[in-house]
């Protein structure tokens, strides 16, 4: 059950009584400023009400009624990038996850928005958690793209002329595959004696925009002795409407995810989604006061495992080529904060040989991706896009990794503003995969990543 919001004598919070902000984590936080060189808003800005430790302020004024949930206290909200840096810098463990997503669901329903403001949010959320459009939104896309449409539009300046966010759509729009109707099978044996049964999500834009990711994902599963089943009923995760405040939209995929992977009967559920784990193994709080889903949602959340997870738990079977390559992996947020994980993709990686990984500085620091910020607030995400990509520069490397979608997004985004379209980047898994298939550096660097999705 959900703890009372805080209502001193007389006051009544500003919160409506539907999961406000919880007193207990609220209360964990002693402000003792830890937290501020680790938030980008605070990095960016130096503006109190812009770091965790001055939100929460608010949010627990706003919950002992001292404080109105406006357009100030809104746009605080709005400009954290939920990132959650904090909850790794926070020498007193507060959860900030579970008081500002809280907080966002409170604004949702309590606060309107522009016409405009509120249109763009629908489009966003009426086409990224559904996979089948985007894959009819994929066919234009590609068209555009292989036309040459794109180079001339770009050529006469055209998108510096659409509205900033149209803007940051565009230009964050990755190279749309041959393969965007294809999916893998169902069922995917292993390749040697079985260890597991493990369940594969294959995502919204990770599906339509990444498929050679959930490819590779596949593969090397089987090679070190998985049956890997790619349930067709799973849903989108609800993870970009949890991290939104879109509550209602998060609760029934969470449901239809559980639902699906349950019937599916599989012993580990892995996720390559940094965004989309950070969310699934938070099914147990978010259906919490659901007397039918809450044991589901809890059992379901202890079976997920991030894909760096549940191999860094195999003994490696498949044997690993060089793979003669200097790269620069870059944490994603919601892998290393919000999950807590980050030696796991360097173990695995450090068992390629040859593979040279070089540490980004600032690595703590987010690109701006952060599910749809991106798009949301464009130009604070390029701020730090551009700083992420500078960084990198400094690595040498000849390629960069993440762990996430979004992140590869802004990533690729961010190089090619600075004109450095020659270092791509990839998922972990794909060098991974690249090194037990014995693909060469110079195929990886230089080969069509996007032509093929098949699991064998």
């Amino acid at each position: 059950m959900s703890h009372a919001t805080i209502q001193p004598e007389g006051r009544p919070s500003s919160f409506d009584p539907h999961h406000p902000p919880e007193k207990q984590y609220i209360d964990d936080c002693v402000h003792c400023g830890f937290c501020l060189p680790a938030c980008p808003t605070y990095v960016l800005w130096g503006d109190e009400m812009d770091s965790p430790r001055g939100r929460i302020y608010m949010i627990k004024k706003a919950a002992q009624g001292e404080a109105p949930l406006d357009a100030r206290f809104r746009t605080h909200m709005d400009n954290c990038l939920g990132c959650m840096a904090c909850m790794t810098a926070c020498p007193s463990g507060v959860e900030y996850n579970k008081i500002i997503e809280p907080t966002r669901a409170q604004i949702e329903r309590n606060l309107s928005r522009s016409a405009g403001e509120s249109l763009f949010r629908k489009l966003l959320f009426a086409t990224f958690p559904h996979p089948a459009r985007l894959r009819l939104l994929a066919i234009p896309l590609r068209i555009y793209q292989k036309s040459g449409l794109r180079a001339l539009t770009h050529a006469i300046g055209i998108p510096r002329l659409l509205p900033k966010r149209f803007a940051a759509m565009e230009s964050l729009l990755p190279e749309v595959p041959s393969s965007v109707f294809s999916k893998l099978p169902v069922s995917i044996p292993p390749r040697s004696a079985q260890r597991r049964r493990v369940g594969m999500l294959s995502g919204c834009v990770q599906q339509v925009f990444f498929p050679h990711v959930n490819a590779a994902t596949a593969r090397v599963l089987a090679a070190e002795g998985c049956e890997v089943i790619i349930p067709r009923e799973q849903s989108c995760c609800g993870a970009l409407m949890v991290h939104s405040g879109v509550e209602d939209g998060a609760v029934a995929l969470a449901k239809k995810t559980i639902a699906a992977f349950e019937a599916a009967d599989v012993d580990t559920i892995v996720i390559n989604s940094a965004g989309c784990g950070s969310t699934m193994k938070e099914y147990g709080h978010l259906l919490r006061d659901d007397s039918a889903w809450a044991a589901r949602a809890a059992a379901f959340s202890a079976k997920c495992r991030d894909i760096s997870e549940i191999l860094s738990e195999l003994e490696p079977r498949a044997h690993r080529h060089p793979l003669k390559l200097r790269v620069a992996y870059h944490d994603a947020c919601h892998l290393q904060h919000a999950q807590a994980v980050r030696e796991q993709p360097r173990k695995l990686l450090a068992g390629i040989p040859e593979l040279e990984v070089a540490e980004i500085p600032e690595g703590s620091l987010c690109c701006g991706s952060a599910g749809v910020y991106n798009l949301l607030s464009p130009g604070t995400a390029n701020q730090l896009g551009d700083r992420k990509v500078d960084n990198l520069l400094t690595t040498s490397a000849q390629a960069v990794l993440s762990a996430n979608p979004g992140c590869l997004l802004q990533l690729m985004n961010g190089l090619r503003r600075r004109g450095m379209k020659a270092i791509p980047a990839f998922h972990m898994i794909e060098l991974l995969d690249a090194s037990i298939r014995g693909v060469s550096a110079e195929t990886l660097l230089h080969g069509d990543k996007t032509a093929t999705i098949e699991a064998n």
